[in-house]
């Protein structure tokens, strides 16, 4: 992910030049909040859980302290929000990228070949590995566990429901379709992980000729 040099907090904005009218409060409190968002994503993917320091991340949102604190007077809630802020923007990002990729695509086996290789690059983006960070700490952290746990459940339900669009309503009409998308999530979390420390281009990672082959399987029959 890029850096981003620190942004000095202000009452005005692009929208505040002369001809144009004044933000209101409220947009400017909303800017304020994309902004913190935004450094608490950057700090855990680029210096991990331990530190994205709320000091780390108010000095790269170049907001006040007293701003941040308004906003988010818990660290963990604070980080738990910005990995859920970033997985959905990402989402949306996805699935408009996807549908264009297989706008031209059928449905059958070599539909289900695209979607895998699609669905796994979803899998190298920052907003996977700031949540990697999240349940790592989450393991020793109770207070941040619980935090995570509704988030997580929320994001699962928006996972699976743009997972659900980009497979298309004759593939999702498939008795076992439910079990091949859990698959296929559950395995290719798995399988990312190891890219953390390994540098290796995963679009050739040998785990998407197995989960094409089973998922082909399973939804089209043998082929011959």
């Amino acid at each position: 992910m890029a850096h981003r040099a620190a942004r000095p907090e202000s009452t005005t904005g692009p929208e505040d030049t002369a001809g144009s009218a004044p933000r209101t409060r409220q947009q400017r409190s909303a800017g304020s909040r994309e902004l913190i968002l935004d450094a608490a994503v950057d700090c855990l993917v680029e210096h991990g859980y331990s530190g994205a320091s709320t000091l780390a991340i108010q000095a790269k949102a170049g907001v006040s302290r007293g701003r941040l604190l308004h906003h988010f007077p818990s660290r963990d809630g604070l980080l738990v929000a910005a990995a859920q802020h970033l997985a959905n923007r990402r989402l949306a990002q996805t699935e408009a990228r996807v549908a264009a990729a297989l706008s031209d695509e059928p449905a059958g086996p070599e539909r289900v070949a695209r979607c895998i290789e699609l669905l796994w690059a979803t899998f190298h983006e920052p907003h996977f590995w700031a949540a990697v960070e999240l349940w790592t700490a989450a393991r020793t952290n109770d207070a941040l566990a619980s935090a995570l746990r509704p988030a997580e459940r929320r994001l699962r339900e928006s996972i699976r429901a743009v997972t659900d669009r980009i497979w298309g309503t004759e593939i999702r009409a498939h008795p076992r379709y439910d079990e091949v998308r859990e698959l296929l999530f559950t395995s290719m979390r798995g399988a990312a992980l190891p890219y953390a420390f390994e540098s290796r281009d995963p679009a050739k990672d040998r785990h998407i000729r197995g989960w094409t082959s089973v998922a082909t399987t399973i939804l089209f029959g043998e082929q011959g």
